[in-house]
């Protein structure tokens, strides 16, 4: 056996070690929207319409703070590779504290901006009223979410997706069973809906607490919050934040583009959205993995690993956008009619959702050097590229309802928006800019 043959070998047990738990993990977030769809989607259409833009809403309020998982993985794997499990736990509990700080705030802005969110991102007078009740009772919800970000990103910091796999499969347990027994058998509605997600996320915070508290107090760290480590982690986040806003907006304007052309197409866009979201973070699952190996590697001052690991990882990300792709248009008519009954929103879905799977290939190329370059700390870099991203697809979005294109025409932007996004990365990945050692990143 050769040593290149050897290496990919070890990269493959690596990445499949972490990867594969990860997927299971992070699945549970659109898992959470599909359950909600599904069962939403067969009280009408206005009512899949406000649920789908108070899902953009609530994801954007908590997309942003991604950060407390992605910097807290990277941070905590550098520490892990130069050798210190305690400082990288203590690491790991500032970033909750963070979280904590921070969830108080998102909390109050949801509720007083929730009718302002809906009128924004276009909802009709019909749809209006569901996705406001969706919204308010779902912030409730927020400090459980950003909690569950935080400790999240301390146990695959520490290299461990197994725990948030088996949490992860709970809460959707524990997500579903709430949701049909508070939609239909309590006859709540919309309302049952988000209220069977807040009870599944807070049950999801609680036990990532006690695992992450047991780990503290193996390694002796203190549970107490340290104010300078707190500032740290929001520190390397900023970056990431606008990162992540640049990449929320362009979902925003998606949404609000796709609800200016009408409920039929919202909620086509919506069902759309969500497998689109579903094959993200299945993609994302390796770069999950990216995170980790990358932080390690070169906490472990080893570049040359850390190179390989890039390699191997891209073979892996490109070959699964591939794989999902194809099972997006081969498996339509198994899970299109799971979504909705309406024949105007299925002849909708048609076109987008080859639209979508044209282009997960590349989906797969962007995922996995993102994770590698948040693994590595290159929060800057990331924050500059998806700027640059949103001022190419913005003016493309915003002009599709004058050009007379339809929901097509918008996923045509958002196949845009994926190409320019894998142009910058890859650039990047190409230098050796983003290849800094030690268990700190300078």
């Amino acid at each position: 056996m050769t040593a290149p043959s050897t290496a990919r070998r070890r990269h493959d047990r690596e990445i499949l070690a972490l990867a594969v738990p990860a997927f299971g993990a992070l699945v549970a977030e659109p898992l959470f929207l599909m359950a909600d769809s599904a069962i939403v989607g067969h009280l009408g259409t206005p009512q899949l319409a406000g649920v789908g833009v108070a899902s953009a809403a609530l994801t954007t309020a908590t997309g942003v703070f991604v950060f407390l998982a992605y910097a807290t993985t990277a941070a905590v794997a550098r520490r892990i590779g130069a050798g210190d499990r305690r400082a990288a736990v203590q690491q790991g509990l500032d970033g909750i504290w963070l979280a904590l700080a921070l969830s108080t705030g998102v909390v109050a802005l949801t509720l007083l901006l929730a009718p302002w969110a809906a009128d924004v991102l276009g909802a009709s007078a019909t749809a209006a009223p569901y996705a406001v009740t969706y919204l308010r009772i779902s912030a409730l919800g927020i400090p459980a979410m950003l909690m569950v970000m935080a400790a999240t990103g301390v146990l695959r910091g520490l290299q461990d997706t197994r725990t948030p796999l088996v949490v992860a499969v709970a809460g959707f347990a524990a997500n579903l069973g709430l949701n049909v027994g508070l939609v239909y058998g309590a006859g709540l509605g919309v309302a049952g809906s988000a209220w069977g997600t807040v009870l599944a996320q807070t049950g999801m915070a609680a036990a990532y607490l006690v695992v992450v508290v047991r780990g503290a107090r193996r390694e002796r760290a203190s549970l107490r919050p340290d104010p300078a480590g707190i500032r740290a982690c929001a520190k390397a986040g900023g970056p990431l934040m606008v990162r992540t806003l640049s990449l929320r907006a362009i979902l925003m304007i998606a949404t609000a583009v796709a609800a200016g052309l009408g409920d039929d197409e919202i909620a086509a866009h919506q069902i759309a959205m969500t497998v689109f979201l579903f094959i993200a973070f299945a993609l994302d699952a390796v770069a999950i993995a990216g995170q980790a190996i990358i932080g390690r590697y070169l906490g472990a001052e080893d570049v040359p690993g850390a190179r390989a690991a890039t390699r191997r990882m891209i073979e892996w990300g490109v070959g699964a956008g591939l794989v999902l792709g194809l099972l997006v248009v081969l498996a339509r008519p198994l899970y299109v009619p799971l979504f909705t009954p309406d024949p105007t929103v299925r002849a909708q879905l048609d076109t987008v959702l080859l639209l979508l799977a044209l282009c997960q290939p590349v989906a797969g190329l962007v995922f996995v050097l993102d994770g590698v370059l948040m693994g590595a700390g290159d929060g800057p870099f990331l924050a500059w590229a998806m700027v640059g991203t949103l001022a190419v697809f913005a003016p493309v979005a915003l002009a599709v309802p004058a050009s007379g294109t339809g929901l097509a025409g918008l996923w045509w932007a958002m196949n845009l928006f994926m190409l320019v996004r894998g142009g910058f990365l890859a650039l990047r990945a190409r230098g050796g800019r983003w290849l800094v050692t030690g268990a700190v990143r300078a």
